[in-house]
């Protein structure tokens, strides 16, 4: 009897989910950068219970056909690459398609979206990775999606999700990052009903950088510009060396608009300050890399927050 069998769509896709994900943040950082890419101007995110009971992620970006709002919930289903060549030259946020099946297999979502050219708005309702309805509904251009009751068909992973005050930090600081990396667009968050950040559209970073942090630590921070254009240019602010944090939580790092976790990054910055802060003192950092497609990977994970630079140490050295 063969022992090799090919696993079926929906426990695939729940193996997926356990990569893309991880907690309630991961969630809204996928609906986020499908709200970018799709050009939204106003993004609006809702949580209730750190995440566990709902999310739902409002924007008036250009919005889906029908047949779009459908296939868009299969495995490796993306409209922003084509070819193979695609992937040495990514410059959406989303790609790989994973997402929203992902999201779809280990929770209750409700899509409801509408393009400028369309009569009526489709919405699109799943359970647990399981097409239930699909019909047509009102709405203005753009995209509503609501994810309801998150792993309520693995409770294994359930159990292993933190305190609501713990997942309600982790869905704040990541709407801060795309608020940072997109001074352009209005961000709203609300939790439980409260609202927690309203931020209109913003000149620049600085003035969102105040929107959000306020006048005290825009005082402190130092510009910083530099780099080679064939390898990477650097732009954001670090802090002045008398503001002082006891960790890494005020440091937010982007290579080309997207929001990324890197050692080669923070290491360089900390090398930077070793002569001006004591061991385990960190700067606050607001930093944009801009690096040629060419250069970089941005296929190295699910979760897209890790990359690979081409050459890493000239990047360290910038």
């Amino acid at each position: 009897m063969n022992k090799i069998k090919i696993l079926p769509d929906n426990l695939a896709n729940q193996i997926a989910a356990g990569e893309v994900v991880e907690r309630p943040a991961s969630v809204i950082k996928e609906l986020a950068e499908n709200s970018i890419d799709a050009g939204a101007k106003r993004i609006q995110i809702d949580v209730e219970l750190g995440g566990r009971r709902l999310m739902r992620v409002v924007d008036d970006g250009a919005g889906m056909v029908r047949d779009d709002a459908i296939l868009s919930f299969e495995r490796h289903a993306t409209s922003k690459i084509k070819t193979l060549e695609d992937l040495s030259k990514i410059e959406t946020l989303g790609f790989r398609g994973e997402a929203l099946a992902s999201i779809a297999s280990v929770s209750k979502v409700e899509l409801i979206t509408k393009t400028p050219d369309e009569i009526a708005a489709t919405r699109v309702y799943i359970e647990g990775g399981k097409l239930r309805d699909v019909k047509e509904a009102a709405r203005s251009q753009g995209t509503t999606i609501t994810v309801r009751d998150l792993f309520f068909n693995t409770p294994a992973r359930r159990k292993f999700m933190r305190s609501e005050a713990t997942e309600n930090y982790h869905l704040t600081n990541i709407v801060t990052h795309y608020a940072l990396a997109n001074p352009e667009i209005a961000f709203t968050l609300t939790n439980n009903g409260r609202e927690i950040l309203r931020l209109s559209p913003a000149k620049d970073l600085r003035e969102r950088a105040y929107q959000i942090f306020g006048a005290s630590m825009i005082e402190s921070l130092l510009p910083v510009s530099g780099g080679r254009e064939f390898v990477a240019k650097i732009t954001g602010y670090v802090s002045a060396p008398r503001e002082r944090r006891t960790t890494r939580d005020a440091q937010y790092f982007f290579i080309n608009g997207r929001f990324v976790r890197d050692k080669i990054i923070a290491g360089g910055l900390l090398e930077g300050f070793r002569s001006v802060l004591p061991h385990g003192v960190y700067p606050v950092a607001f930093l944009f890399l801009d690096v040629p497609l060419e250069e970089i990977d941005v296929n190295v994970h699910p979760a897209k927050t890790e990359v690979r630079f081409r050459r890493s140490e000239a990047i360290s050295q910038r």
